[in-house]
């Protein structure tokens, strides 16, 4: 077994346990983590989506902002878009298609600035922007969900592009910073049918259960990978020590084979 002590078994060994552990203490929890996450958030949907919708005030008064505990709840809003504060938030993918999603301001009729996420557009690439329907003038009354604002990893600042303000995150907060406009903090996605919809955004991503993947399996499958790793190993090492035994008694049998022909070699003469 001192043939496991060589440079390059040591690395062999270090990288295959070094993977093993990282399967079995960080990935495998990881997506058992989120997997606990998306059931709790499909129970928060499926609470939600029980609910009749309730005047956004209700559940969103004056000066305060939308909780974890509210969103997804469905909300109605009265009152008229403000298309001057539009952005577009970049680099969205729907379908596997580049789009965009289009964050307008709502003026309430009591005199409040809601960020309405009317959907998404797909777009020819990443770096231009589409055509789409500008919401509709006057007073509307919409139906959507309140949802927390989104932050952008990377902190980055809006940018304009032919005429229009590209933000990186449905982000309240990002809106204001390029608007200028006393945004409530959080945003509301626009519900099918409403006026100045485009493609609504999608509930959430496993909504309806019927996904070939989801986070559990994945986690089971790193758990395999790991195990293979190791049984993998295991059987490198039994194959190297099976070669070196067989490589012993071809050697011991070529020293006997010398040894007999030695010793017949005297008699013989």
């Amino acid at each position: 077994m001192r043939f496991l002590l060589r440079p390059g078994w040591i690395a062999l060994i270090v990288a295959v346990v070094g993977f093993a552990v990282a399967a079995f203490t960080l990935l495998a929890p990881w997506q058992f983590g989120r997997e606990a996450q998306r059931e709790a958030q499909q129970r928060a949907i499926d609470a939600a989506t029980a609910i009749p919708p309730v005047p956004f005030a209700e559940l969103v008064p004056p000066g305060d902002r939308v909780t974890p505990e509210d969103e997804w709840r469905q909300v109605t809003l009265t009152g008229t878009y403000l298309p001057e504060g539009e952005a577009l938030v970049r680099l969205r993918v729907v379908d596997g298609q580049p789009a965009v999603e289009v964050l307008t301001p709502f003026r309430t009729d009591d005199g409040r600035v809601v960020t309405v996420n009317r959907g998404s557009v797909t777009a020819a690439t990443g770096a231009t922007v589409p055509d789409y329907p500008a919401p509709p003038d006057g007073p509307v009354t919409l139906t959507g969900r309140l949802r927390l604002d989104e932050t952008d990893p990377r902190d980055r600042a809006p940018a304009e592009v032919d005429g229009h303000r590209l933000i990186y995150a449905s982000d309240s907060r990002a809106l204001a910073a390029a608007t200028g406009l006393p945004v409530e903090p959080g945003f509301v996605a626009l519900a099918a049918e409403q006026p100045g919809v485009l493609r609504p955004l999608e509930i959430a991503p496993t909504a309806g259960g019927d996904a070939p993947f989801t986070n559990f399996s994945y986690a089971l499958q790193w758990i395999t990978f790991g195990v293979i790793a190791l049984v993998a190993l295991g059987l490198f090492v039994r194959l190297e020590l099976l070669q070196r035994r067989g490589a012993d008694r071809r050697a011991e049998k070529a020293a006997l084979r010398r040894a007999l022909a030695g010793e017949d070699e005297p008699g013989g003469r």
